[in-house]
């Protein structure tokens, strides 16, 4: 692993205003691996300083969310709502500092303000009527009005950085008008909390999403006003339904934890995550551990990327099929039994997964395609009638004899099949069919000698008994 001169510190900073989404969840990887590469330190950090809309459901739903995909963070959760006397202290700082002044214009004179600017064709914005400044006389103070706090903005020249996604942004602060830091019951605004906080917990690296950019240069302008060390940015597109659209519901899951309950795997997850705007040649599957080896901020994509369903399902698929069978049985377990399913005296269910898991996309049609093991066969009528004939029967009879005796392995039961059919000159389909039927009550199922040796010997007579 490559190393920094400085130890990296990245942070994941959500507001808990609904549940984790998969642009959140893409964001929280690239910065918990972007840490593990260079052996830093990952930071999780609640934003919770909208009270009406941030609730304890939502950071569990975070938490759970990030859990599930093993992103764990080294410090935190930190909660702004718990720093409320740190904010009050560098605000404190920048008034004596002559950083920040109070404002006591009402919202009301504020919005006719940028009326006027509006109506002249000039950006809205506050207009700097109690900015103090050198030999200019303020108003009076209004009686019994609390006022906010206000970022005094440099008046001139630019804000600019060299956004490692996006290449160098530049801001004129002409654009950016004197910000409120602070209401007029004191509560911080989000800007200045995350400012502070990224300065107090020394992040050197902050990656999130290109909606982030305006907030940029209003928060490089208050870290050097408190004189803090500037954090390198990178905005990450966004990500895109496959019609182009912006990803949303309608496309069908958004929040992280939808996935585990439709049976998908973190690890298909996190490698697909990853690839949805960052590249290492054309490798399209990769472990967690390879991925955080390989990533760095020079390969991230600037263009949108878009969420294929079909594509997550095809690497699940594959994640499926490496997965441990005991592991996949823990997770297809309780969903089978609340579809009906019996596992006393029933095959090892564990093994059951092991054979079937080769096409399953997720581990719910893995739990679908495994239950004809775990119930009571009940072929349709009509099936059993064209399958199940008095001229088979025979046949069966002779199958149910053989198998009561045969050595019970894969080989030995398909090779005393070959001999049943070859005795009485008929082809697979004309045994299979009806045995399948009578074993799982439906004609598709894996190769019929696996089944018969998965179920058992005892189970096997018992049902062929019931037909014959």
């Amino acid at each position: 692993m490559t190393t920094t001169a400085t130890p990296v510190r990245t942070r994941f900073a959500p507001s808990p205003t609904g549940y984790l989404h998969l642009g959140g969840a893409r964001t929280a990887l690239y910065s918990w691996a972007y840490a593990r590469h260079f052996g830093g330190t990952f930071v999780l950090r609640i934003e919770d300083t909208d009270v009406e809309r941030s609730t304890p459901e939502a950071v569990q739903a975070i938490i759970e969310g990030m859990k599930w995909l093993g992103l764990d963070h080294d410090e935190g959760p930190f909660y702004q709502m718990q720093r409320m006397d740190r904010y009050r202290e560098v605000v404190a700082q920048m008034l004596a500092e002559g950083t920040a002044y109070h404002c006591y214009s009402s919202p009301e004179e504020v919005e006719a303000m940028r009326e006027r600017m509006r109506a002249a064709g000039e950006k809205p914005r506050y207009d700097g009527t109690w900015r103090p400044e050198p030999g200019k006389t303020l108003p009076a103070v209004p009686a019994d009005r609390k006022p906010v706090v206000r970022f005094k903005n440099p008046l001139d020249g630019d804000v600019s950085w060299d956004d490692v996604v996006k290449g160098t942004i530049t801001i004129s602060n002409r654009e950016l008008d004197d910000l409120v830091i602070a209401r007029p019951d004191g509560t911080p605004t989000y800007n200045f909390c995350v400012a502070v906080d990224d300065w107090d917990m020394q992040i050197t690296h902050v990656i999130r999403g290109d909606d982030h950019v305006n907030n940029t240069p209003r928060q490089i302008n208050i870290l050097r006003a408190i004189g803090a060390p500037l954090p390198l940015y990178g905005h990450l597109p966004m990500i895109l339904g496959a019609d182009g659209e912006k990803l949303s519901k309608r496309h069908g899951a958004v929040s992280v934890m939808d996935y585990p309950a439709q049976g998908f795997l973190p690890e298909a997850m996190l490698n697909y995550l990853a690839r949805l705007g960052w590249s290492h040649g054309d490798d399209e599957v990769f472990s967690t551990e390879q991925f955080c080896e390989w990533f760095n901020l020079n390969h991230l994509s600037k263009s949108a990327a878009q969420f294929n369903n079909e594509k997550l399902a095809w690497l699940n698929n594959h994640y499926i099929k490496q997965a441990d069978n005991t592991r996949l049985a823990d997770l297809a377990r309780p969903q089978m039994l609340a579809a009906g399913a019996v596992f006393e005296g029933a095959p090892d269910l564990a093994q059951v997964l092991g054979m079937m898991k080769e096409r399953a996309n997720t581990v719910n049609e893995l739990a679908a395609a495994s239950m004809l093991f775990f119930r009571e066969p009940q072929p349709e009528a009509e099936l059993a009638a064209q399958h199940i004939t008095d001229a088979i029967k025979p046949v069966l009879a002779q199958f149910a004899e053989r198998i009561a005796t045969v050595e019970w392995s894969k080989e030995a039961v398909a090779a005393m099949i070959k001999e049943v059919l070859a005795a009485n000159t008929i082809k697979m389909p004309l045994l299979a069919m009806p045995l399948r039927l009578t074993l799982t009550g439906q004609l598709q199922t894996p190769a019929i000698d696996q089944v018969v040796v998965i179920f058992g010997r005892e189970t096997v007579l018992a049902r062929l008994a019931k037909w014959l």
